[in-house]
């Protein structure tokens, strides 16, 4: 099956580099191209792409709020975004995260990892750069904005197991390393991470990471185990 993509950058020359890699192989299509936030709103309904490449930095609408508005939008419930972002500079990326984002990928990624991380997207699965990950919601966690009390409660719906799958999910670990690490099948680990997904509301790993952080399971600093 092709996997239907729209692309939301302000510049030109980019979208179209990211165009060239991304139909230079046969499963992965072009579907429409938006400069900014509110233009791809509108494209991710009327082109019905499976996955949106959506710059943070955009005019008019910028990337974090058409995010939020695609992923509130209960007719594009399939439409699955991955936000692009510089690291160090794109300061909403957690609240990208929080509004539904599948994850995201750095400009400097090679063209190779930007098929595969469209295709993990596409396939349900969140891109989570493991340490990256980590490291950008930890920094924002401990930002200067005054963060609210962990809320301890909202993983009472969890078992133990799930429990502790979810912080290893937090730390970066796939469903193939938490299944070595807790001595499972890979089968068994992923149906904990899907039971986890499905009793928090999340939508994806990535999700469940942020659920992870601001209920005070896993902490900024913490190490894999």
């Amino acid at each position: 099956m092709t996997i239907r993509v729209l692309l939301a950058d302000d510049q030109a020359l980019i979208r179209t580099g990211l165009r060239g890699i991304i139909e230079s192989v046969p499963d992965l299509e072009v579907v429409a191209e938006a400069a900014s936030g509110r233009e791809a709103v509108r494209l991710a309904r009327s082109a019905r792409a499976d996955v949106v490449l959506m710059d943070i930095r955009m005019p008019e609408v910028d990337g974090l709020q058409a995010t939020q508005l695609i992923t509130a939008d209960e007719d594009l419930a399939g439409v699955r975004v991955l936000i692009l972002t510089t690291f160090e500079l794109d300061e909403y990326v957690l609240g990208a995260l929080r509004a539904g984002a599948s994850g995201f990928l750095g400009k400097g990624a090679t063209p190779t990892e930007l098929i595969e991380a469209i295709r993990t997207v596409a396939n349900g699965d969140a891109l989570l750069s493991g340490k990256a990950t980590r490291a950008l919601i930890a920094r924002f966690l401990t930002s200067g904005d005054p963060a609210p009390p962990p809320d301890t409660t909202v993983l009472n719906v969890l078992t133990d197991r799930e429990r502790e799958v979810l912080a290893l999910v937090a730390l970066g670990l796939s469903n193939d390393d938490i299944a070595t690490r807790l001595h499972l099948a890979p089968s068994t680990a992923k149906t904990h991470v899907n039971r986890a997904m499905a009793k928090l509301g999340a939508r994806d790993r990535a999700q469940l990471v942020v659920v992870a952080y601001q209920s005070g399971l896993v902490r900024p600093g913490d190490a894999t185990p």
